[in-house]
């Protein structure tokens, strides 16, 4: 599990990674809202801790943007604990709130608690037809042989096995592979779609063009 700690205060994140790394978790840091973002987009963290008190820009903006693109389990570490910005934060999209001081041990459990409930079947198989993913190792097989992918991708073909049949908008798949600020480029999914259609040559895994509209995998008798 990877978890991206967004905190300007340098002694909580030491201990945050303290804590979670002796939990297992791989962890990142951002120490202000933009680049805690980009983080996100980059690294694709399992779940995030979210200072509301950053210096360039308000936690709960933080999260507004976030789920713009992103269902992402989020747990809100502040010292506000008035009720007005518990609300604001959970309305923002919050999964959960602790206040500072907080402890270490409530903390994991809370994080493993809204891992639990966002995503139960998270780690179970994707399939379609021949083709099985497991998010866990982010591998996949056709017809039981390994196949080869890059993380993009994996990334992508991981968003059309999800929808297998139903068409995957231009914005959905730029969203959910490159993140929020690469919606105008398409061009970026006309190449992988054509190295993944490579890779699934001589199956019976089809990925179609809706010309303007997105991308369907399909498969064919």
């Amino acid at each position: 599990m990877t978890a991206l700690i967004i905190d300007d205060e340098p002694q909580i994140r030491r201990l945050l990674k303290l804590a979670l790394a002796s939990h297992g978790y791989v962890l990142r840091e951002a120490e202000n809202g933009v680049l805690g973002l980009q983080a996100a987009v980059l690294h694709k963290p399992d779940v995030i801790i979210l200072d509301l008190g950053l210096p360039d820009m308000d936690g709960v903006e933080v999260l507004k943007r976030l789920r713009e693109w992103s269902p992402v389990p989020v747990l809100i570490l502040s010292v506000r604990d008035q009720e007005g910005m518990k609300l604001a934060a959970f309305d923002a999209g919050a999964d959960d709130y602790v206040t500072k001081p907080f402890s270490t041990a409530e903390l994991l459990a809370r994080l493993a608690a809204i891992q639990r409930r966002q995503s139960p079947n998270q780690n179970a198989l994707l399939e379609a037809g021949p083709l099985a993913l497991d998010p866990i190792q982010h591998t996949a097989t056709l017809t039981g042989t390994p196949l080869k992918l890059t993380p993009t991708e994996y990334a992508m073909l991981a968003q059309l096995v999800k929808h297998a049949g139903k068409v995957v908008t231009l914005k959905q798949l730029l969203r959910a592979v490159w993140g929020p600020h690469a919606e105008q480029q398409s061009n970026y999914l006309r190449v992988y779609a054509n190295h993944l259609r490579k890779k699934l040559e001589g199956s019976t895994l089809e990925i179609q063009n809706e010309p303007g509209i997105g991308y369907r995998l399909t498969t064919t008798s």
